[in-house]
């Protein structure tokens, strides 16, 4: 979760390995956050890419949509972490376009204002960016995230690149992990892959906890965890797999090692392109085999 244990876990992580004392690092901080250029994928897909507005029972949503020229695909819905739809969101969406996907990457604050919400390099660990963002998050909720993830397939399911008769799959990061399981929960007919990578709040205590809705799925599931966010709540991942397991589902839970909360995005600076390639193929092999 982007609370500040997590974030405070994250500062001290990397001031450890910048080998730099705490005021060196604060001082070092004050620099923007680079978005670094992913791993080009092999055999890549020529691409069609376009800004979007999306009609929802709230309002008009902006997104991303980047699909394959070639012939109609797979559709994959995209729901970002705090920072919401930018640069290395949309990167992340050509590039799994390129390996044969239909793909929209959403901005969740649509009701709020349009994407970017925050300026390129803009860093969680910024007072006022994370004031804002946590703001902006908080209009949110679990019916606004099922309204939108039904308009959003809808909206999917009428484009000619889209393949409907193929399952669709859904990923979230950070606090689009939640999203991603209410989305497979609210439309499990269509959803047959969903994958959440530093997910937060997957498995709480709570009436409304995103666990709960597992029954309810139809969906093969990866969930990464980061380091520490497991650290902070060691029971999660095994009431997960409790949970697929009673419902029959098929889940592939792991803990990525050396991983903080954030490590995917390529504008993280957590960014570890190591352990997030690694989640980058298991999320490519569960398509694959899902989606087919």
């Amino acid at each position: 979760m982007c609370d500040d244990k997590t974030l405070n876990d994250n500062v001290e992580y990397l001031r450890k390995k910048s080998g730099l004392t705490r005021r060196e690092f604060s001082k070092m901080t004050a620099a923007a956050v680079l978005v670094a250029a992913l791993p080009k994928v092999a055999n890549a897909k020529s691409v069609v890419e376009a800004d979007v507005v999306i009609d929802t029972p709230d309002g008009k949503a902006d997104c991303y949509f980047v699909h394959p020229e070639d012939g109609p695909a797979p559709a994959v819905l995209i729901w970002p972490d705090i920072l919401g739809l930018r640069p290395a969101f949309r990167q992340m969406g050509k590039r799994l376009a390129q390996s044969g996907y239909s793909v929209l990457v959403v901005n969740p604050y649509y009701r709020d204002e349009p994407s970017p919400v925050v300026e390129v390099g803009a860093s969680f660990s910024d007072d006022a960016v994370r004031t804002k963002v946590r703001g902006l998050a908080g209009n949110l909720s679990p019916e606004t995230n099922v309204t939108d993830a039904k308009a959003f397939i809808s909206w999917l399911d009428k484009q000619p690149s889209v393949d409907t008769s193929q399952k669709m799959g859904t990923t979230g990061y950070c606090m689009g992990g939640p999203m991603v399981f209410r989305t497979a929960a609210a439309v499990p007919d269509r959803v047959g892959a969903a994958a959440t990578f530093h997910g937060g709040g997957l498995a709480t205590e709570s009436d409304n906890s995103p666990h709960l809705l597992i029954p309810q799925m139809q969906a093969e599931f990866l969930i990464a965890i980061a380091e520490n966010d497991d650290e902070k709540d060691p029971q999660a991942k095994y009431t997960l797999a409790k949970a697929f397991k009673k419902s029959d589902l098929q889940a592939e839970i792991e803990v990525y090692n050396d991983a903080m909360h954030g490590w995917c995005p390529p504008d993280s600076g957590v960014y570890n392109e190591a352990q997030a390639e690694k989640a980058w193929s298991r999320m490519l092999s569960l398509f694959n085999s899902a989606l087919s």
